[in-house]
């Protein structure tokens, strides 16, 4: 079988970090600067009318479908090496790994604040900043000289020890060097004050970004959701207590907008399933998935292709960087094949991009449902089809892994979780999901 690759559905999600480079204004719309109180951030999407990542032109869908493609691909070899344990990404095929978040909130960093648009990731621990003087980096850097509260980590000091890469002493610096994507990183690990929503958090211990190469890299900068030792989760333990939630707006949406909410407070509503954990991938959040319907028919799919494995990482996680879900390719073989029978022989069966499952008359499947244990999330066609703006195709918006991924890991993806409120609450290992209108 040849595995399916994923795009994006209409024009205004085409291009990610290829298109991101140093010349793009960071300025901030006046109209977008929106405040922020409590514990409970504005969450873009990189493609946003507020965010300076969006692409600066139009393209046609064929080559958004090409772009995504690539990009959902890669993000799927990210995850896989993390969980076979290789901590460098292969480049496979000439063109540059990304591991890119699809989704940014406002940080201010140091004393006077300096504003940024951080990059989150469910599936990473890392936390660093492109700072002043860095090599490589695109025109919008920390000015850490700029800040009274300031200060670079040395060797001797803890967190050094917790960094999850090599490190070197210098005189005055615990530097280290990592790769992110296609993307090398040379950091000097440095703590300044980080102000999300109203809450303020002293001495938050971040990679000050010194050289970088590639264009992978979030140009400014990224907060780590994982569950690392240097992760936004642990450093902030008392705070929030190593509780978030997210709800990531409809991809109709005009001004892609949704929430991040730190902290314990979160709403009460919510049914909830287990999260599993991987002890040597402490960063990926799995989830106990049992079953999947297409419409009221549970599909027959092997036990093996869903189970939780933590010797080789298999089973499914939640990850806001994936754009559309990805099964092993048992599991999306048994849902491709049930959609389409659901679907009438007469109906005539197509691919564009990536996607096999195509069709040029209504789709009659009302809902597709993950079953965890616990939990039914009942998708509305929304969030599992796509249209083209260009025609009148409809396909289904998910796929296999790539053929190039030896992957056991299924993955749920954002396009799936739109306008679901997701909770992760670690400390209780319970993940908890309601519907709820994001925009």
């Amino acid at each position: 079988m040849t595995s399916s690759t994923t795009f994006l559905p209409i024009l205004l999600f085409t291009t990610l970090i290829f298109l991101l480079s140093p010349s793009q204004s960071s300025n901030i719309d006046p109209k977008c600067d929106v405040p922020e109180s409590g514990s409970t951030l504005q969450v873009l999407h990189v493609n946003s009318p507020c965010s300076p990542f969006r692409p600066q032109k139009q393209v046609s869908w064929e080559e958004s479908v090409l772009q995504m493609q690539s990009d959902d691909t890669t993000r799927m070899l990210y995850l896989s090496n993390l969980v076979a344990g290789r901590s460098v990404v292969p480049v496979g095929w000439g063109r540059g790994i990304l591991q890119t978040p699809t989704y940014i909130v406002r940080a201010k960093v140091g004393t006077p604040p300096q504003t940024f648009l951080m990059a989150v990731d469910n599936s990473n621990d890392a936390a660093w900043l492109p700072c002043s003087g860095c090599t490589g980096c695109a025109s919008t850097t920390f000015s850490s000289d700029k800040s009274t509260s300031f200060k670079t980590l040395g060797c001797k000091d803890t967190q050094c020890k917790q960094v999850p890469h090599q490190t070197t002493c210098t005189a005055t610096a615990c530097s280290f060097n990592t790769t992110y994507g296609s993307s090398s990183v040379a950091a000097n690990l440095s703590q300044d004050s980080l102000k999300l929503a109203a809450d303020v958090i002293p001495g938050y211990t971040f990679g000050c970004i010194q050289k970088t190469t590639g264009g992978s890299v979030p140009p400014q900068g990224l907060l780590g959701l994982g569950r690392g030792p240097l992760s936004l989760l642990s450093q902030t333990q008392s705070l929030y207590q190593s509780t978030f939630s997210y709800c990531l707006p409809s991809f109709k949406s005009l001004n892609f907008s949704g929430s991040l909410r730190l902290g314990p407070v979160q709403p009460v509503r919510m049914k909830f399933t287990e999260l599993l954990r991987n002890p040597s991938r402490s960063s990926l959040y799995y989830v106990n998935l049992v079953a999947i319907k297409v419409g009221r028919k549970i599909v027959d799919i092997p036990a093996s292709a869903l189970a939780f494995n933590a010797t080789n990482g298999a089973g499914t996680i939640i990850d806001t960087g994936t754009v559309f879900t990805r099964l092993v390719e048992p599991a999306y073989i048994a849902v491709r094949n049930e959609f389409r029978r659901r679907m009438g022989k007469t109906a005539v069966v197509s691919s564009l991009g990536g996607f096999d499952t195509c069709y040029s008359v209504p789709i009659t499947i009302p809902t597709i449902t993950f079953m965890f244990k616990g939990i039914n999330m009942t998708l509305p066609q929304d969030n599992f089809l796509i249209h083209s703006s260009a025609s009148s195709i409809s396909c289904l918006a998910m796929a296999a892994s790539p053929n190039n991924v030896d992957s056991v890991l299924n993955v749920i993806a954002s396009m799936q979780q739109q306008n679901f409120r997701v909770l992760f609450d670690v400390p209780k290992s319970k993940l908890g999901m309601a519907r709820e209108t994001c925009t």
